[in-house]
């Protein structure tokens, strides 16, 4: 399923926005090493990281020696490199690191703020977040304290004031005091986008309003979120997009359909990606191995194991390199 699917490959291509600012750097590589470039390809800090990942609230995910650190937006090391299991983005102040297999959460100075303890967790969104202890899933808060006890067999991170749970196999929506908004009853729920959220009844998709109520009947083989107006369905095999009233705009023709970002889609055809745009028309051509969403008016690609950065045009503004 798409969901699935997009989860495997978030860390790399954008099923987690990065940060969106004028003045966002983006990670580029350059005879093994790591830097960063702005918008226009010029290199603002220098290759020297063994592996580097998107700035998040200002800070950059950097990998030395085999441990991960941040640097910040001038390149200087804001917090030393000293996480050899894991280092996330930050949001909401916090990042998620892990620590002797145990997850924690770190500040801006990298100081540990909420110890490692948990088996599983997730970022925080809208002051909460998701954490697995034994074979439950519950919710903190930033102090580390536990809000909601795990009780959960999967929970999501809260997206419009819901988060998205799973009750003795079933799914449904909790709200911000621990009520269920929406009685678990469908298959699978995804997070609520544009107001709307994609749920799985049997075999078939749709989507609910934030009360449950079904506003795009169960019809699809697969359902993605909605974005800039617009969600990617799967019908026949094929997927293409439909509006808000449950219209198909764009036909099902691709193998894969990403959400569209800064009004371009990637999309997957003959193994290969390219972009489209709101009309469904081909703006540049399938042929990458791996791409990326628009953030900050470039894009990620990679081929042939080398990744490089695009603009809406299709011209590279930093090289395929490795």
């Amino acid at each position: 399923m798409l969901p699935v699917l997009l989860a495997l490959l978030a860390g790399l291509f954008g099923a987690q926005k990065p940060e969106r600012e004028p003045g966002r750097l983006f990670p580029v590589i350059q005879n093994d090493l790591w830097g960063y470039i702005d918008r226009t390809g010029k290199i603002v800090i220098q290759p020297q990281f063994d592996s580097a990942g998107d700035f998040s609230e200002g800070l950059g995910r950097v990998s030395l020696d085999g441990q991960w650190g941040y640097v910040d937006r001038s390149g200087r090391i804001a917090i030393k490199p000293q996480f050899d299991d894991y280092a996330g983005d930050f949001s909401g102040g916090l990042a998620l690191v892990r620590i002797g297999g145990k997850y924690g959460y770190i500040d801006q100075t990298g100081q540990l703020v909420i110890k490692p303890q948990f088996d599983e967790a997730l970022n925080f969104s809208e002051h909460f977040a998701p954490v697995r202890i034994g074979s439950k899933w519950g919710y903190i808060a930033k102090t580390g304290g536990v809000i909601f006890q795990p009780q959960f067999d999967r929970a999501e991170v809260f997206s419009e004031a819901l988060a998205a749970v799973q009750i003795e196999g079933k799914e449904g929506y909790l709200d911000k005091t621990g009520k269920l908004a929406i009685k678990p009853q469908f298959d699978f729920a995804g997070n609520f986008s544009e107001a709307l959220a994609p749920v799985q009844i049997g075999d078939r998709w749709g989507y609910i309003d934030r009360t449950g109520r079904i506003v795009i009947g169960p019809q699809f083989d697969d359902a993605g979120n909605f974005s800039e107006a617009l969600a990617s369905v799967q019908i026949g095999g094929k997927y293409g997009y439909i509006n808000k009233a449950g219209q198909r705009v764009i036909a099902p023709q691709f193998d894969l359909a990403e959400a569209f970002s800064e009004g371009l889609a990637r999309v997957h055809r003959g193994d290969q990606w390219g972009y489209i745009d709101k009309r469904g028309k081909i703006l540049i051509e399938p042929q990458f191995d791996q791409a990326g969403d628009f953030s900050g008016g470039l894009a990620r690609v990679e081929l042939d194991d080398k990744v490089g950065y695009i603009d809406q045009r299709g011209k590279f503004v930093w090289p395929l390199s490795n």
